[in-house]
């Protein structure tokens, strides 16, 4: 009489198996997951790229897809059936000038310090500037810079891209793109930037920030 032979306890599922154990987690995490997340929670001799491949194959022309965000992965919806899931309503934000242009001089020139973005912006950044964009969390700390003083770098993050769309900062649109879709008004390019005031309100950049 032949019977099943138990699979070792060292044994990887079959990928199958890895696959619904991924999709499982990935669908469960309000935030996107890295590969060494997964792989520390797969049983042992898991290969969570692999199935992430698959997984990614499988989901392709649905209505929701697997996405790469920055070195992340989650599910989203797919990008042509965005529009179904926005509000039409209007939502005013108090974003100023002045954080508008140093989010994009950080996303165009990550790491940057505060000196360079002040030296790029021609005027001074003030801390509540940067307390916002870090609240939003769409900037972080990077690492500081081996120069006197050590200065402490900034650089866009994960919540960044991923209210973009965007698999990284290499996918950021280019300025003209940007002016074609509204969302810079003709306003000068970041490094070219006049002298603005620090408060002064962004008129017609709330889009910008909309889910």
């Amino acid at each position: 009489m032949n019977e099943t032979p138990e699979r070792s306890l060292f044994e990887a599922p079959a990928m199958s198996e890895q696959e619904r154990m991924v999709e499982a987690i990935l669908f469960a995490s309000a935030d996107p997951v890295t590969v060494a997340e997964l792989a520390a929670r797969l049983p042992h001799g898991s290969d969570p790229a692999e199935a992430l491949a698959a997984l990614r194959r499988r989901y392709e022309g649905r209505g929701v897809a697997l996405v790469r965000v920055g070195d992340a992965w989650a599910f989203r919806t797919a990008p042509d059936l965005g529009h179904l899931m926005r509000k039409e309503t209007v939502e005013q934000r108090k974003l100023s000038r002045a954080a508008v242009e140093t989010l994009a001089i950080v996303a165009y020139h990550q790491p940057v310090t505060r000196a360079e973005i002040e030296e790029i912006r021609g005027v001074a950044v003030s801390r509540g500037t940067v307390d916002q964009l870090l609240e939003l969390e769409w900037i972080r700390f990077g690492r500081r810079r081996m120069t006197p003083g050590r200065p402490v770098t900034f650089v866009v993050t994960e919540q960044f891209l991923d209210h973009f769309g965007l698999e990284s900062a290499r996918d950021l649109p280019g300025l003209k793109d940007l002016r074609a879709a509204g969302l810079l008004d003709n306003r000068p390019l970041p490094g070219s930037v006049r002298p603005t005031e620090e408060d002064e309100p962004v008129t017609g950049q709330s889009e910008l920030f909309e889910d």
